[in-house]
């Protein structure tokens, strides 16, 4: 559990110094995630004034409706969070290429990706709906054979962005490409040591307790300034969100650099190595 630790931390660190050079990055998440808002917003607000959620209550042909109003739901997600991932990728590819980026480069990049981000974002809708179709109608056994093939798909696709930035492919080739490198690389199995995740988790729970703390003892005593605390730590979990999917996103750029160059700058190669290991 150490070693995980101490590998974890590293990777944090070495991604947060290549983010602090180029902080404008946090603009993409931000913007991802404003942009996710308002197309689940533009998806479900109309429902709730038309009652139309009682089309999606009823039995019978309604199910169907659901499986095509969710198809484009996700669909129109993907798109937004492609494509903000493909233009965060992109500058920081640059940056580990030795450059300056700005925000209008990565956006730069991600349009000229536009075709391949729509392509890849209808396969993601495709193959989430199946998913989906199959474990609502799975017992327990078969949703977990679902979350394996689920999880399959997450490790297969784990490069796809940085191969967009870089490669002029369609969604099938961009798969394939990320599964190749993934597999040629690292083998068969991710260690549970590369992921910053669990990092970002203990940070969200510190975060909610010392702020739910000091919100309960403020109100306690004086209420008028609990409104300000409460402002502060709802921006705090923003900022540790946006901080979280900046960092995957350079750390991704790092890794499939690492993957086709072997190029392990702002990185500990031994780092960068273990990230990946086979069984």
């Amino acid at each position: 559990m150490a070693g995980r630790i101490g590998n974890s931390w590293a990777l944090v660190k070495a991604s947060a110094g290549v983010l602090n050079q180029d902080r404008e990055l946090l603009v993409f998440p931000l913007m991802s995630g404003v942009a996710a808002v308002l197309v689940t917003a533009s998806f479900f607000a109309p429902l709730a004034v038309t009652g139309g959620w009682e089309i999606f209550a009823e039995d019978g042909d309604a199910g169907m409706l659901g499986y095509v109003f969710g198809f484009l739901f996700y669909l129109a997600q993907y798109t937004v969070i492609f494509f903000f991932n493909t233009a965060l990728v992109g500058a920081a590819m640059i940056r580990l290429d030795g450059g300056d980026p700005t925000v209008k480069d990565g956006f730069s990049i991600a349009w000229q990706r536009i075709g391949s981000i729509l392509e890849y974002a209808l396969l993601a809708a495709t193959v989430g709906m199946v998913l989906r179709f199959f474990a609502e109608r799975s017992g327990p056994l078969g949703r977990f054979v679902v979350g394996l093939i689920g999880m399959a798909w997450n490790l297969a696709t784990f490069l796809a962005v940085p191969v967009l930035v870089t490669r002029d492919l369609g969604a099938i080739d961009t798969v394939k490409e990320s599964a190749s490198l993934f597999k040629r690389t690292w083998g068969e199995q991710v260690v549970g040591n590369f992921s910053m995740g669990w990092i970002f988790f203990l940070a969200f729970l510190g975060w909610a307790l010392a702020g739910g703390a000091a919100i309960a003892v403020t109100a306690s005593i004086m209420p008028p300034l609990a409104i300000p605390i409460v402002g502060g730590w709802i921006l705090g979990f923003i900022l540790l969100a946006l901080v979280s999917s900046a960092l995957k996103g350079v750390y991704a750029a790092a890794l499939f650099r690492y993957a086709t160059d072997g190029d392990s700058r702002f990185y500990d190669e031994r780092i960068m190595a273990n990230a990946f290991r086979p069984k």
